[in-house]
């Protein structure tokens, strides 16, 4: 049966062109549901009925997991199904008309323009780690960029001279970005006098941001330093690597951006996933007009 997963995420990287992490996350999901088949008894991919994914899905439920990440199970299978029926291993799509938990929409943190202000001001730039710093915080801020894409860009991939970054998203898909003016600033400062004191002067080595051992910077990295930055600035409220990007998009379409150029740039494959911001701009009216208006 691991044969035929060894395969599938074959099949995802080469044909579909799927990121490393997404590839990952269905490695993970679906070797849970084969060892649930292998206490079942089941020694083929062939055996396995309707009932062994349904008590696979229970089996997640009873272990308190979220409504989310059963949807995200369930669609992993019918994915590695499809696959299997296409190639002949099952004579039957066994998770056909299976339907995934309800899921309540959960609106992304977003920073007030102020807050991102305070953020964004914490760096010290005449430490060269601070300096690089505060050029992630203004490209990501400035470009929406995911951090996976943000710790994956290459010298070659920012045009400061014509104010635009190259970067691959989901599924290996280029899309250009304009780089505000603030962003060109300081990312170029880093570049002219910081990015050589972090890497040593190791020309050879193509990363944009590097840690202090002169290596590629990790998301994990931006998750600490994006953290401690919002504690010495108090912004009191939960604070991800993605809420930069979610406050790039919320303040664009605030500010009269299309939601279609905003789609565009934040690399969404769905508008209705770029859709989530225009609610999160109905509640900050809804703020404004409540403590503004006489009669509110």
């Amino acid at each position: 049966m691991e044969r035929w997963l060894e395969e599938f995420i074959h099949y995802l990287a080469v044909e579909r062109g799927l990121a490393q992490n997404t590839l990952a996350s269905y490695r993970i999901d679906l070797n849970q549901y084969l060892d649930h088949l292998k206490k079942q008894g089941v020694t083929s991919l062939g055996q396995a009925d309707r009932n062994h994914i349904l008590s696979h899905l229970y089996n997640l439920q009873k272990d308190r997991k979220a409504p989310a990440t059963i949807s995200r199970h369930l669609a992993a299978l019918k994915h590695f199904y499809r696959f299997l029926l296409s190639d002949g291993m099952v004579v039957e799509d066994i998770t056909l008309n299976l339907e995934s938990p309800k899921l309540a929409q959960r609106l992304p943190q977003v920073l007030s323009t102020g807050e991102v202000e305070m953020l964004l001001s914490q760096p010290q730039l005449a430490d060269p780690a601070g300096m690089r710093d505060k050029a992630m915080l203004e490209l990501i801020y400035a470009t929406g960029i995911r951090v996976s894409e943000l710790v994956s860009l290459n010298l070659q991939d920012v045009e400061l001279a014509m104010g635009y970054v190259r970067c691959f998203g989901k599924g290996a898909k280029e899309r250009i970005i304009p780089l505000g003016s603030v962003a060109v600033q300081f990312v170029g400062e880093y570049l002219a006098r910081s990015r050589v004191k972090l890497t040593k002067g190791k020309a050879e080595h193509q990363a944009l941001f590097v840690n202090v051992q002169g290596k590629r910077l990790t998301r994990q990295g931006f998750w600490k330093i994006i953290k401690k930055y919002a504690r010495e600035g108090k912004i009191d409220k939960p604070i991800t690597p993605h809420t930069l990007r979610h406050s790039f998009a919320t303040h664009l379409l605030e500010n009269g951006a299309d939601l279609r150029s905003v789609q565009e740039m934040l690399g969404h494959a769905d508008i209705s996933t770029t859709q989530i911001y225009t609610h999160l701009t109905k509640i900050r009216l809804r703020e404004v007009y409540n403590s503004a208006h006489p009669r509110a």
